[in-house]
């Protein structure tokens, strides 16, 4: 029988009771949120009904053409999969096959559009409500960005700014408004992030973080590669792993929460296979090959997906400058790729040091940098865009880092980078949508 001394069991009591209390404490912070009084903290009106608002408000031009998700979620419920009649022009990326035209998008973004569709099948609406959808995507993530910022001692100042930044400091300002079936299923994908961190992490509720998750990956398969991490997070306990006596029978806490994570992801991944397979013979054939013509574009040179793409790829979001011109608006950014650093200074502070939980925040690393080469291997930059779109579903984990190594007060420096960031995005927004300075 194995026996441990008086003096180790009291050392151990005394560690997991202090990471208990480290645990409490982060949850218990009094700030100025009173995010335990009510669901919506009433300072929290201001910053949602903002960005509500102006999203609904930032693009008059019509936002429905490219409605390839919308469409086939209306086949769905007509028990198609495909459309069976041959899409108008602007639609060029439905592909042909068998008697059918199909999209490509994954099947987590069709089912996000099943709401829209039936509200078209009931006669209230007759086109994609893109406006109202994005409107209602940026009050979900503020939501999910100031409830994870709430659960830092920081002030509201710090965190409602840290998360208007995410939202009208970043390309996702001008990219979410465009309303397209690709910026949307973007949009559905930070959400899923925001909500997957969220409940993975700081109110730790595995099924629904699982949830959060498949809404993702759903929309951007990519996101998938963050799996591991969040099993990670999952499995952090008070009862660390390298605690004298760790037995596995401590850990089935830990197993039973990663379980529950997968099994919305589990349902919608045999159902995306299935999907994929009944579309075009294959599971793993998600059609973008398929696209007419896509093989030929000179940005696929070398296939989809490949390493040599990296430093191009890299170089177009780090490091493309905006262009000069000799007559007005004199300086307009490249409109299929800009270094997302001139638009958005203030992500730099994300290098900082400093964490007040350092696993977190190398995890939260781990991350961005998997889905980022990800991003840099695909042959094409995102197509007509500001900034780098694709990066947007790491905009999630940054925030989490520059919450982790935040001081509480916010620098003049750090004043002059958000109002940078507010400006070169307020401004590449009225570019895009409201004027013809730049056309394709």
């Amino acid at each position: 029988m194995y026996f441990e001394s008086p003096a180790l069991i009291v050392g151990q009591s005394r560690n997991i009771h202090t990471r208990i209390n480290d645990r409490q404490n982060m949850s218990d912070q009094a700030d100025e949120f009173g995010r335990h009084s009510s669901i919506i903290p009433s300072i929290w009106y201001l910053p949602l009904a903002l960005c509500g608002i102006v999203y609904f408000f930032s693009n008059p031009k019509p936002q429905f053409y490219y409605d390839y998700t919308f469409r086939i979620a209306g086949q769905f419920l007509n028990g198609s999969l495909g459309l069976n009649e041959p899409p108008p022009p602007w639609l060029n990326e439905f592909v042909p096959f068998d008697g059918a035209w199909y999209s490509v998008f994954p099947l987590g973004s069709i089912l996000t559009m099943v709401p829209a569709a039936l509200l078209k099948a009931a006669g209230v609406l007759q086109d994609m409500p893109a406006a109202p959808i994005v409107a209602l995507l940026a009050v979900g993530i503020v939501i999910l960005l100031l409830k994870i910022g709430s659960r830092y001692d920081l002030p509201a100042d710090r965190v409602i700014l840290s998360a208007l930044g995410i939202l009208f400091g970043t390309w996702t300002w001008t990219n979410l408004t465009f309303g397209g079936a690709w910026q949307l299923a973007l949009g559905f994908a930070m959400l899923g992030e925001l909500g997957a961190i969220y409940f993975a992490v700081y109110d730790r509720r595995p099924l629904l973080a699982g949830a959060f998750f498949a809404l993702g990956f759903g929309n951007r398969t990519g996101v998938l590669l963050t799996a591991p991490v969040f099993m990670y997070l999952l499995a952090r306990t008070e009862d660390k792993a390298d605690d004298p006596g760790f037995t596995l029978t401590g850990r089935l806490p830990a197993f039973r929460g990663i379980a529950w994570f997968c099994v919305v992801p589990f349902v919608l991944g045999v159902a995306t296979l299935a999907y994929n397979y009944a579309r075009f013979g294959s599971p793993l054939d998600f059609g973008y090959a398929r696209i007419p013509g896509v093989l030929e574009e000179p940005w696929y040179d070398r296939g989809i997906f490949s390493i040599r793409y990296i430093p191009r790829q890299a170089w177009e979001m780090l490091w493309r400058p905006w262009e000069f011109r000799q007559t007005f608006p004199y300086m307009t950014p490249n409109p299929f790729s800009a270094s997302i650093l001139w638009s958005s200074p203030f992500i730099l502070f994300a290098l900082r040091f400093g964490a007040r939980d350092k696993v977190l925040k190398y995890a939260a690393w781990a991350a961005i940098v998997l889905m980022t080469f990800l991003l840099w291997m695909h042959g094409n930059s995102g197509g007509w865009q500001f900034g780098y779109r694709y990066w947007m579903v790491c905009l999630p984990w940054l925030f989490v880092i520059m919450m982790e190594n935040a001081p509480r007060r916010i620098s003049p420096l750090e004043w002059a980078a958000y109002f940078l960031s507010f400006a070169a995005n307020a401004y590449a927004t009225w570019l895009f949508n409201w004027t013809n300075y730049l056309k394709p």
